[in-house]
């Protein structure tokens, strides 16, 4: 097991009520004057970059911590660790985990970089721990499968604050991926469709970019973009038959068409292939 701790100075002690578990002690409450709670608010939290357009190389995971107590008039600092191992049986019963259960424990300074100081700041009852995710050090294709990356951060005493309530709200599990596959849109037969006439064949580039330039109408046409939000979903998760009739010439004029150009613009060509060597150039110019 890998473990890399984080461990910062105290600032000001002030007082709360502490609550402490673990996987095998019983609840129990006590009043401590020289610390107070920090606690999770949620338990597992997966991101993905998917539809993210190809240029966006980076996101930054804010993991919202919580205090129990007064508020302070002074910044204080809170400590936790990085472990590669997950929380017990127990407590993973208890948080949510994503289906997909194969990954790779997440190295930092590689997929991702995690702040030496985290602060609760002036005045606030929360803060975060910024997690800074490196989408190109993310690895996998839509033809081998894509990798899925996991670490877990823990809680940890100092003299400023002590984890409380249960340990699930102690452990924060962190899965992301640099994962896309072909949306859920099903024909009368209970299988996935990609209409080819309108699409070429499916390629993940080829929906980054449709979401791309679906996000777009809102600054174009914001009263039909709303209704199509409304009917397809933020992210064209609900298309029922694959099929855009209702407003197929809003998608051919302000989509399609936007697809083909970027596609057919030699000055596009080689920063495509460096990104996917396999890319089909078959998209159909729609008029």
């Amino acid at each position: 097991m890998n473990i890399l701790k984080r461990s910062f100075y105290a600032i000001a002690p002030i007082a709360c009520v502490l609550f402490s578990t673990s996987c095998s002690e019983t609840d129990y409450m006590t009043y401590d004057p020289s610390a107070c709670g920090v606690y999770f608010n949620h338990d597992t939290l997966v991101y993905s970059f998917s539809v993210v357009p190809v240029e966006t190389t980076e996101h930054v995971l804010h993991i919202p911590v919580k205090v129990m107590g007064v508020v302070s008039e002074q910044e204080r600092n809170f400590s936790y660790r990085v472990e590669r191992v997950m929380p017990c049986d127990s407590i993973q019963k208890l948080i949510y985990m994503p289906e997909q259960t194969e990954f790779q424990w997440a190295e930092e300074g590689v997929h991702y970089d995690i702040p030496k100081q985290v602060v609760i700041p002036a005045g606030a009852t929360s803060g975060t721990i910024p997690i800074t995710i490196h989408r190109r050090a993310l690895e996998g294709t839509f033809t081998d499968g894509y990798q899925r990356y996991r670490l877990v951060i823990r809680l940890q005493a100092n003299d400023q604050f002590t984890p409380v309530l249960s340990e699930k709200d102690q452990v924060r599990v962190i899965q992301f991926d640099n994962a896309i596959d072909q949306p859920a849109w099903y024909d009368a037969f209970g299988d996935k469709v990609w209409y080819k006439p309108d699409l070429g064949v499916w390629h993940p580039y080829k929906f980054i970019k449709m979401i791309e330039y679906f996000h777009d109408i809102k600054n174009i046409l914001p009263e039909t973009y709303k209704k199509m939000v409304d009917l397809y979903g933020e992210n064209l998760e609900n298309v029922p038959y694959g099929d855009f009739h209702a407003f197929r010439t809003i998608f051919r004029k302000y989509i399609y068409a936007r697809i083909y150009e970027h596609f057919n613009d030699p000055a596009n060509h080689d920063m495509i292939l460096s990104l996917y060597p396999d890319f089909p150039f078959d998209f159909p110019n729609p008029f």
